[in-house]
């Protein structure tokens, strides 16, 4: 009896053993919120302005090499902007969560430039409509990335979800950049993507075949033991 109880306790161990690794969710919308103390120009139908106050940043998607974000009001109740972003390495990360345009015409609200997470060395550089980079390009005296004015309207569409037409529609239109004389160059250019990080397993990942193996053996053990208990 005795034996057949240890087996059993054995055999329940080890099956927690094997099922202990399941590795669970983790949000990566990189949510930030942030206060403008004045009124601030983002990307969108001719020169989108967010009065002064506190908004909220979201990646919405972030699988490849273009990036939608969306700004919320503090609440997250309105969707004020959906844009199209592009990371960029050049830009280094500095105390400020959203940085602006060093330069902008007088009377004018300073037009955001990119967005960084907390931590981040590289940033969310935003793209403008053609129209309106051309201006700021200018004015910055600085490359601004662009996309064709018929596309423009997109970045104030609320959207859901990132598989929404939008969406689609935002990750496929072709870019290219404007320099401060008018010149259009290819964003390469202008941009620098992060560095490519080597995708490592989690650590409960890396252990799973050996903690099955171990499952597998005490089983193993436990049947052993059951066969020389019944002679």
């Amino acid at each position: 009896m005795f034996a057949r109880n240890l087996l059993f306790a054995f055999s329940i161990t080890a099956l927690c053993m094997v099922f202990s690794g399941t590795a669970s969710a983790q949000t990566w919308n990189k949510k930030t919120t942030v206060t403008f103390s004045a009124p601030v120009e983002i990307p969108g139908v001719g020169a989108q302005v967010l009065p002064a106050g506190m908004y909220v940043f979201k990646l919405l998607d972030s699988l490849s090499d273009r990036h939608i974000v969306q700004v919320f009001n503090k609440d997250e109740s309105h969707v004020y902007a959906t844009i199209l972003a592009i990371p960029n390495y050049r830009l280094r990360a500095t105390d400020k969560t959203v940085m602006t345009f060093a330069e902008r015409a007088a009377g004018e609200p300073q037009a955001i430039r990119a967005w960084f997470y907390p931590g981040d060395n590289s940033g969310q550089e935003f793209v403008y409509p053609k129209k309106r980079a051309v201006e700021l390009a200018k004015i910055t005296k600085t490359p601004i990335i662009y996309v064709p004015d018929e596309v423009a309207p997109l970045f104030v569409a609320p959207i859901v979800t990132a598989t929404e037409p939008p969406a689609i529609a935002l990750k496929e239109a072709p870019l290219k950049a404007v320099t401060p004389a008018g010149e259009e160059v290819a964003i390469t250019e202008v941009v620098v993507p992060p560095p490519v990080q080597v995708a490592s397993l989690p650590k409960t990942a890396s252990s799973m075949p050996l903690l099955a193996l171990m499952g597998f053996m005490s089983i193993a053990a436990g049947f052993s033991m059951k066969a020389l208990c019944d002679r």
